[in-house]
């Protein structure tokens, strides 16, 4: 009994030991919750797949795709860790036992990105990567039918690196008050910046193969940013089309350059890798594999992908382009990526951000942040739509832009906003109303579009307000055209000119009238009365502005005055192509040496004459299968094509008689563009023209090859020709131009940092004159004066090759051509043949 006794005051005693020693300890055992966002420092971006963990522990989490965590746990460090490869890991203290909220900004640390573990034998790493080369035909989107879904599309452009020089400006201190409230936009430890547009936009988007098509319907849009104004363009740039990246290609397009995939075919060429990890990543099994490339001025990645353990998928990727890639004016390129397993085995994005870090040009400017993100969902798959429903990549509803309230806005957002979004709505709104704003807004519209808006009229284009050459003296030429705010359907324009020297009026006059904008449809009603040049007008320069402003400049050789009507009808009859139909009357009155024979079989009864009119039809064919364009209000924008070439066939017929035409003629003209990717090697395009003239008729109706006597490179034309050596009533022309960006400089390790990239052309043409066509060009004007002469093909083609370096001083380009026959061609007295050629260009690129 005693004995029991003693036994039940022992186990009292040992409880209440128990009790009153572990109460600390009990303390101790309650959860300790922690959530919150990690951020880059600089662009506010929210930083996926980061890890955090306790130090000393194994207590730890994983970012989300929004770069959210939480941790919940009984036995916490004093100390939180974030860390993430290419980033600064950075700590903060933890309150135990208590519900938290720990926000982190990391810094980008460039250093750390080259960090790879080599071990002797195989790297793990490349047993993983032959499994995702092999699995691609599985995994890859492009192997499915067809697939549509709903995406939404976010974007935000702001004004970074904010230095002290550049706050100093007289025009920036204008927007102090305003610049003053950024740090609460930037966030707690971020740098200042500055917004200056947010878009979203919900859209359907769809894709079948078969022929490859695919066509967004973009049905929501709400625009805010300077400048801004009706935002039609804005709209169609910001949905998905322009967001999408498929790491399965070999190479992804990103501003217009091509980067190595790290799940390229290829991939041991380009990259060193490291496993570093395998985790679960939602319901899969995952490796982790972190990437370098080999060389770091390659146009590569660094970063890490998730690979699925069942069946080798990416599931997630961060890629990281630097500083050290050879790119201009760009600071850093981040893509991140989650993808999802849709029926049918392929994997589809899920969530897509990217972010563009532009540097600032010099040190009295700031740089530019361009985040892009964008959600898709509701999936559907090999449900094929027939293929005219694709016969626009992109429309946008009437009523897209119609209903911007924010309560509105929240019911059909995938996520809602941020509070740091909101405020850059609001942000945006302030810096609007202050008029300095407006003002370079204003300036750099004109600048851009060539135009300045005023109502429903823009005045320009300022390309063409001012020249000077030897025939007119000084020119002016102001000029105007409609917008939208006139009308939807009609455009009015005009250019009223005056030469000082000749004083003489020059206009044209313009009426267009849009038919169609499902199939683009237009007829165009033209008359002009101008100063031309032989070789250039609208059928040879095409688009290039630029090229027929040029040319009103300096010595003005083979000019001529012509009055010409014109009437154009186009319509885009099924996707990429596009027919034309046009009537042109003009007249020729020369004013250089020039005269023909009118019949030159006979030359004692043949007259010898100057001037002629000639009146044409012509019918047009153009083929551009995967060609993107964009309806900017009246305009229609071509952005290029992807794979496919860019065909033109056009037959031109000439009439006698009608409107006093003075000759009967046939023209055919057949032409190809392409550009071609090369993969390491760099881009190529390639142009390709022939043409045949089956009558004879004096030469300025045929091919005149445009030659180029300045010290200015032009790609349009052939470099080392003298202005009128060649004319051929039938030809074959390659013009070939191959950019091999930092592929051979980037390996010379005192040229590495100078971001030095060659280039090569080739220009060939092979053509020739007919007897009947040399017949017809007399050797003296009726008053007697010697004519000027041409020349024709008459020793194989002519060749002239080149090789250059671009990029020097980031927009300086020479290149250095050699003339490889015709030596001895002087086609005109005190003219020499230049067998070599330095010529200079500037261009502003990546």
């Amino acid at each position: 009994m005693r004995r029991d006794v003693a036994n039940v005051f022992s186990v009292q005693f040992i409880l209440f030991t128990v009790l009153m020693c572990g109460l600390p300890w009990l303390s101790q055992a309650q959860e300790t919750t922690i959530s919150g966002k990690v951020t880059d420092a600089n662009s506010g971006d929210p930083i996926p797949f980061a890890n955090l963990i306790f130090p000393g522990t194994s207590t730890g989490a994983t970012t989300d795709f929004d770069g959210n965590y939480e941790i919940r746990t009984t036995h916490p460090g004093d100390t939180l860790v974030v860390s993430y490869i290419g980033y600064t890991p950075r700590k903060k203290a933890v309150v135990k036992g208590k519900k938290q909220v720990i926000n982190f900004q990391i810094v980008e640390n460039a250093q750390s990105l080259q960090e790879v573990v080599v071990l002797s034998g195989e790297n793990p790493a490349f047993a993983i990567l032959r499994n995702v080369v092999k699995n691609k035909n599985k995994n890859d989107k492009r192997k499915m039918v067809a697939y549509e879904y709903d995406t939404y599309t976010k974007i935000e452009i702001d004004v970074d690196n904010l230095t002290d020089k550049f706050r100093k400006r007289k025009v920036i201190q204008k927007i102090t008050q305003v610049l003053d409230s950024i740090d609460r936009i930037a966030g707690e430890d971020g740098k200042p910046i500055l917004p200056i547009l947010i878009t979203e936009s919900v859209s359907k988007v769809y894709y079948r193969d078969n022929p490859s098509l695919r066509y967004e319907n973009i049905l929501r849009s709400k625009v805010n940013g300077v400048g801004v104004e009706d935002g039609t363009t804005v709209t169609q740039l910001i949905g998905s089309s322009f967001q999408e990246y498929n790491f399965y290609q070999n190479w992804v397009n990103i501003v217009t350059k091509d980067f190595v995939s790290p799940i390229a075919d290829g991939w041991r060429l380009y990259y060193d890798y490291d496993l570093v990890d395998s985790l679960y990543v939602g319901d899969q099994f995952c490796y982790r594999l972190d990437f370098t490339p080999r060389s770091p001025q390659d146009l590569a990645f660094t970063g890490s992908i998730w690979i699925t353990k069942e069946g080798y998928a990416l599931k997630q990727i961060d890629a990281t382009v630097g500083r050290q890639a050879n790119l201009n004016f760009v600071e850093k390129i981040k893509i991140q990526q989650e993808l999802e397993r849709v029926e049918g085995g392929a994997w589809l994005p899920v969530k897509n951000r990217v972010l563009i870090d532009v540097s600032e040009v010099t040190n009295f400017s700031a740089g530019m942040l361009a985040k892009f993100y964008t959600s898709n969902k509701n999936f559907v798959v090999n449900k094929p739509h027939e293929v005219n429903f694709y016969q626009l990549p992109i429309t946008m509803a009437e009523d897209a832009r119609m209903n911007e309230q924010e309560v509105y806005w929240d019911s059909i957002r995938h996520e809602p906003l941020t509070p740091t979004e909101k405020n850059v709505y609001k942000m945006i709104d302030t810096l609007q109303t202050i008029p300095v704003v407006r003002t370079y807004t204003d300036l750099i519209k004109i600048a851009v579009n060539g135009y300045y808006k005023v109502g429903k009229v823009d005045l320009g284009p300022y390309i063409a307000l001012f020249a000077v050459n030897n025939i007119e003296g000084v020119r002016i030429q102001p000029g105007f055209r409609t917008n939208i705010n006139f009308s939807n359907k009609w455009v009015l324009g005009g250019q009223l000119g005056y030469g000082f020297r000749d004083q003489r009026i020059k206009y044209t006059a313009q009426v267009q009238n849009i038919l169609s904008r499902q199939h683009w449809t237009t007829l165009t009603v033209r008359a002009r009365s101008d100063l031309g040049r032989v070789g250039i007008d609208g059928e040879t320069a095409g688009d290039n502005f630029l090229l027929l402003a040029s040319q009103r400049f300096g010595y003005f050789r083979r000019g001529y005055y012509t009055q010409e009507g014109r009437v154009d009808f186009r319509r885009e009859v099924f996707k990429g192509f596009t027919q034309r139909v046009g009537f042109r009357y003009f007249t020729f009155r020369p004013t250089y040496a020039f005269a023909y024979y009118d019949n030159p079989e006979d030359l004692s009864a043949s007259t010898v004459s100057q001037n002629f009119e000639s009146a044409e039809m012509i019918l047009e064919a153009r083929y551009a299968r995967d060609e993107l364009f964009l309806q900017s209000d009246n305009d229609r924008i071509s952005l290029g094509t992807t794979r496919w070439p860019i065909i033109t066939v056009r037959y031109t017929r000439g009439f006698k008689g009608i409107l006093n035409s003075d000759f009967d003629y046939d023209k055919l003209r057949l032409s190809l563009f392409k550009r071609i990717r090369f993969g390491p090697l760099g881009t190529a395009y390639v142009d390709l023209m022939g043409e045949y003239v089956f009558t004879d008729i004096p030469y300025p109706l045929l091919g005149l090859h445009l030659g180029n006597q300045t010290p200015l490179y032009n790609s349009v034309t052939y470099n080392l020709m003298n202005y009128g050596e060649f004319v051929s009533d039938r030809y074959a022309a390659l013009q070939y131009r191959h950019y091999f960006e930092g592929l051979f400089l980037n390996r010379i390790p005192l040229l590495r940092k100078l971001k030095w990239r060659l280039l090569g052309t080739a220009n060939v043409i092979y053509g020739g004159l007919s007897p009947g066509n040399q017949a017809l060009i007399a050797p003296y004007t009726p008053s007697g004066e010697p004519t000027l002469p041409v020349g024709y093909f008459n020793k194989g083609p002519y060749v002239e090759l080149g090789y250059g370096v671009e990029n020097i001083f980031r927009f300086l380009r020479i290149d250095f051509i050699h003339r490889l026959n015709y030596l001895d061609h002087q086609q005109q007295p005190n003219v020499p043949v230049r067998k070599f050629g330095v010529f200079f260009s500037f261009q502003f690129q990546l």
